[in-house]
């Protein structure tokens, strides 16, 4: 919970039981098989066990899950299972009483412990543990977690750290699954690895002899988008194909206005068609606006088993046909996976959208391996300063007489340094519509500026003077298409280890690729302007971090 607590949602804006039950009849219609109330906190809500009620009854719906924080579970979970409640997972990220009632905000500890023994002795197996392991807090109580599946069913699932508004989510504390596992395996070197589904997000393992298992969700370092069958709706009403996405479509105000089932079915089509192919990496994830993970209400997940796709055009295949040929959300979701789990053939993801334009996205990356990878596309969140002053009342690159002079930074340590940077081109309704076909007669500008952005931070101190040379770890360049104001977005981000920043090579990264979109347009039309070129955020170096939010 968040030192400040969230704002509350005013009961209005809440989805009603009816409009819960509404979009879950029409989502397991579909072909969605399982649902997990979740939250926030569902044991609170007064109706809870009417609705788990009333979801049983649904046909085809195998599975109906919880994720709560334990408190109110004993007490409920008779009337629960009585109602259909088949699966339970219950957050606990430490052992130690007192170190609960400090991540939790509230005392409880011995409620969540009796709420898991209920659980175990009304015979849910495994009864399902969450643990968000962050380090200088509880990553010293792995084994004692791992102990508890000795004598007890239950699977510990190890989670890492991820970024969400309010969690002051930093790079450092977050505890790897590789590490995570190194840890156990020095303790239990005979830890075997166990066989999973193909959607599972979770990698399975268990320790001979034990009853329980113990499993690792590797959001962060070793994302499972290929396979992710999984769509949020929060409590308010909005639809979230990735968790880590900040791009929500609201099916409360749809409801409300009175659409149609197969008005509703096109809209979810259309939001599951943009799904990325992948999220965006953790640096990238932690400079986006998202909201905190405890607003979302129902966790729906499609079959595990992904049902024959009928014929979709190679040219088309993410489009939402007219009513009576539609191909659903279900089968739209079932293609990307296959699509993802392909060869990467491609540094572009196209998305069509109902019977518009194709929308193109462009990203790149480029690590120490040369891995070229698909990311998502870059955020638009307004900016303003926050954070430490990163600016000094003296100019650096200045000696005493005020001649230019670079900066020794021989006596500096070396850290890591992470700098992002951003860039606009407005091309223009005409250049527009020809970079977003790939029709110009250059060839493919988004692919060109994306490669001259990588180029350009790399040269970065033979381009600006008095730059040091920065040996690059990472380079990243993104760029997505706007509609609205005929523009491409383009966002830069570089990361090294030294004693230096990496600021001027995103921006350079940044504003290069904005020339070259410039260069393969200016044919077609002059009018063309660059901007907002700024920096977005920087973290290392003795003067603090800066971010714009």
């Amino acid at each position: 919970m968040p030192e400040e607590g969230v704002p509350l949602t005013p009961k209005a804006d809440l989805l009603t039981t009816e409009e819960i039950l509404t979009l879950a009849r029409l989502f397991v219609k579909e072909g969605v098989d399982k649902i997990r109330l979740t939250g926030g906190e569902p044991l609170i809500r007064p109706d809870v066990v009417d609705i788990v009620a009333q979801l049983h009854r649904l046909e085809g719906l195998r599975t109906i899950g919880i994720t709560t924080n334990g408190i109110s579970l004993a007490r409920l979970l008779p009337q629960l299972q009585k109602a259909g409640l088949s699966a339970i997972n219950i957050s606990l990220d430490t052992l130690v009483p007192a170190k609960f009632e400090f991540i939790v905000r509230r005392k409880g500890f011995h409620k969540v412990m009796e709420g898991i023994h209920k659980a175990i002795e009304l015979g849910y197996s495994p009864v399902k543990v969450n643990c968000v392991v962050m380090r200088g807090l509880n990553e010293d109580e792995l084994l004692d977690f791992v102990a508890l599946t000795e004598g007890l069913p239950l699977d510990v699932r190890f989670i890492e750290y991820m970024p969400f508004d309010g969690n002051k989510w930093n790079f450092k504390k977050m505890v790897s699954y590789k590490e995570m596992l190194d840890t156990l395996r020095q303790q239990w070197p005979e830890l075997e690895k166990l066989p999973e589904e193909e959607s599972s997000t979770a990698k399975a393992f268990k320790v001979p002899g034990f009853r329980g298992q113990v499993s690792f969700i590797t959001s962060m370092s070793e994302h499972f988008c290929g396979t992710c069958n999984r769509l949020r709706i929060t409590a308010d009403g909005n639809l979230k194909v990735c968790l880590f996405g900040n791009s929500e479509v609201s099916l409360r105000d749809h409801l409300r206005a009175g659409a149609s089932e197969e008005e509703l079915l096109q809209i979810i089509g259309a939001s599951v068609g943009r799904k990325k192919r992948q999220h965006a990496g953790m640096f990238s994830i932690a400079q986006m606006k998202n909201r905190p993970m405890i607003l979302i209400e129902l966790l729906l997940m499609l079959q595990d088993s992904p049902p024959a796709i009928p014929s979709i055009s190679s040219q088309d295949p993410f489009r939402v046909q007219g009513i009576g040929h539609r191909v659903s959300f279900f089968n739209q979701m079932a293609t990307l996976w296959k699509g993802c789990r392909g060869p990467r053939t491609s540094l572009l993801a196209q998305r069509w959208l109902g019977s518009g334009p194709p929308q193109r996205h462009c990203s790149s990356r480029l690590d120490s391996d040369t891995n070229p990878k698909c990311l998502s596309a870059v955020s638009r969140a307004p900016a303003t300063p926050s954070g430490p002053p990163p600016t000094s009342d003296q100019l650096t690159h200045v000696d005493a007489e005020g001649r230019a002079a670079m900066v020794d930074v021989g006596g500096k340590p070396d850290t890591e340094r992470l700098a992002v940077a951003s860039a606009v081109v407005l091309l223009g309704p005409v250049a527009f519509k020809l970079v977003q076909k790939n029709q110009l007669k250059k060839g493919d500008a988004l692919v060109v500026a994306q490669l001259a952005g990588v180029q350009a931070a790399k040269q970065t101190s033979q381009l600006i003077p008095l730059c040091h040379h920065v040996a690059l770890s990472h380079v990243e360049v993104q760029l997505e298409l706007d509609s609205t104001r005929h523009a491409v977005g383009i966002q830069a981000s570089c990361r090294a280890r030294g004693p230096t920043g990496v600021e001027m090579e995103a921006l350079t990264a940044a504003a290069v690729a904005a020339l070259t979109l410039y260069d393969m347009c200016k044919a077609v039309s002059r009018d063309i302007v660059l901007g907002e070129i700024k920096l977005i955020s920087k973290t290392g170096g003795q003067r603090g971090d800066f971010h714009r939010t």
